[in-house]
Parts: structure tokens; sequence; C-alpha cells
């Protein structure tokens, strides 16, 4: 590991789910994708975020996806190109960042924020759901062309966390593969980089490892 150390940010909002349903939530029929801001810190576990809901089982919930951030920056840019008003919480994330791109975090990095410590899994995948939240049909397309999916976090040490909290950086793996890079192999055919992604697929939970395994070997990328 290499021991860059030290603040990167702040936590600018930390967000719960408002349970939601209507035509555009899915199969399941409800979603938590609609998150608040709370005033009160909040306890981030292995299994997730307090006071949050998880309705999708399927493609939410996993321990590496206990908790997901999504920086300030791109809530603002998203708001200008939709003329309209994003705030934290918007895009389903637990933690809204400032001064932190989460979309360029290093796969494995680990991070003391308030009183618990998380690490970097990857990124996250642009669904319906989303789209019908945001009432944009085309956001799957645009999301993913943009390319700055935020990142979702493993609990290694449960605490409370709140905003205003420091994000701090513990350590960060000298591969450097970055989630924004992930994202780019597996869903924009970025075979330029495969070469480079393939040094952190040991830093991927499983189910991503072999969908990034996968991607490389598409693109000639020997992988045992």
């Amino acid at each position: 590991m290499a021991g860059t150390r030290g603040a990167a940010g702040t936590v600018a909002s930390v967000n719960v789910a408002q349970v939601r349903t209507g035509g555009w939530t899915g199969r399941v029929g409800r979603t938590g994708i609609d998150k608040r801001p709370v005033s009160s810190p909040v306890v981030f576990g292995p299994t997730g975020v307090g006071g949050d809901a998880v309705c999708d089982t399927r493609h939410h919930g996993a321990w590496y996806q206990a908790a997901y951030a999504f920086d300030l920056d791109e809530l603002e840019h998203w708001s200008q190109r939709l003329d309209t008003r994003l705030v934290p919480g918007n895009a389903g994330e637990n933690l809204t960042l400032h001064g932190f791109d989460s979309s360029s975090a290093v796969l494995g990095q680990r991070l003391r924020i308030g009183g618990a410590v998380l690490r970097v899994t990857g990124p996250r995948t642009p669904c319906s759901v989303f789209a019908g939240f945001w009432d944009e049909p085309r956001l799957v397309r645009s999301f993913t062309e943009r390319g700055r999916t935020g990142a979702y976090f493993a609990v290694e040490e449960a605490g409370e966390v709140a905003a205003g909290d420091v994000v701090q950086v513990l350590s960060t793996p000298e591969h450097g593969v970055r989630v924004h890079e992930v994202f780019a192999v597996n869903m924009h055919g970025r075979a330029d980089l495969a070469e480079h992604v393939r040094g952190g697929l040991g830093s991927l939970p499983e189910a991503w490892r072999d969908q990034t395994t996968r991607s490389l070997r598409r693109y000639g990328i020997a992988v045992t």
C-alpha cells in the first residue's frame, strides 16, 4: 500500500432513503433512491447506513455497497445540464462529498470519515429507476457517457458520520486503478485502459471482478 494520508474533502450531507412507489420504480415497485439529508450523525456499518432503506436487494445492499458517495460538483453539473435544481441525496447517495472526487478514488482506498473507516469498492451503474426518479428518459445513456459515477464503499470499521466531517485518506493501493477507469473499461470499451485496470482486479469484490475480467478478456488481456 502506498502511504498517502491526509484530509481530502468534507461531507456536505449524509442522506437516507424516503421510500418511493410509482410506475418508474421497476419490478420491485418500491425504491430507496430518493435520499434526504439528515441533521444528526448516522451510523455507517458493514450492512449499510442507519435509517436507510434498500428495496431492490438483487441489485443493491451487498456488503460492498454498504454506502454510496456522489460529489456536490457533479450534482451542480447535472443541475445545469438538465436545467433543474438537484440537491444532496438526489443521486441516491448516502454521502454527498465536497472537495473529494469520488469517481477518481482508487479501488481499495481506505478513508476515515467521521468515526467510520470505508473502503472504495467500485462504480455505480445507472439504471432505469434512476432515470425515472430524475424524469429524464435519456439519463442512463448520458450518465454513462459522462462516466463520473461516484463510488461505492464497504465499511471496515463502523462509526457515526455527519455533515461537516472530514474525509481523511488512510491508505491507497499502489496499483492506482480508479473507479472511473473500471467503469470506462466495462461500459465504454476503453481497451487502452485494460492492461492498467487488470492491476486493480484484486481490489474489486468478486461479482464486479468477474464482470471486469470478462471485459478484459474481450480486449485480449490474459487474466488467470
